[in-house]
């Protein structure tokens, strides 16, 4: 079982920037695939990126691309979401999520999750 827990929400003036972390539990975090989603009030929750375990390699969202950036340390069992230039959209609930597999959109590939952060984003 791995246990995650997200930090760094808050409110931020669009335009703005906040950084999110996810503290993972376990020895086994080089081996998982990690993910973002967020949801927001009224609205189904939705993919926001993800980065492979040893690669490192990304994906994105097309509403994030360019303005949120994912990153690990794997030495420090956590993941992190970058995320600039702030839109009042980005209010939501945000997610974050282990799997077993690489750079999964979809939320069912995602067996772990973490409660989750608000991150609210004012005009």
């Amino acid at each position: 079982q791995v246990q995650l827990v997200e930090s760094g929400g808050g409110l931020v003036q669009a335009g703005g920037s906040l950084r999110l972390s996810c503290a993972a539990s376990g020895r086994t975090f080089t081996t998982y695939t990690m993910g973002w989603f967020r949801q927001a009030p009224g609205k189904e929750r939705e993919f926001v990126a993800t980065i492979r375990p040893i690669s490192m390699s990304a994906d994105y969202a097309d509403s994030v691309k360019g303005r949120f950036t994912i990153s690990r340390d794997n030495a420090k069992n956590t993941v992190y979401l970058q995320m600039n230039s702030l839109k009042p959209e980005d209010t939501a609930v945000y997610y974050c999520a282990a799997g077993i597999q690489g750079s999964s959109r979809r939320q069912l590939d995602y067996a772990y999750w973490g409660q989750g952060t608000q991150v609210t984003v004012s005009s």
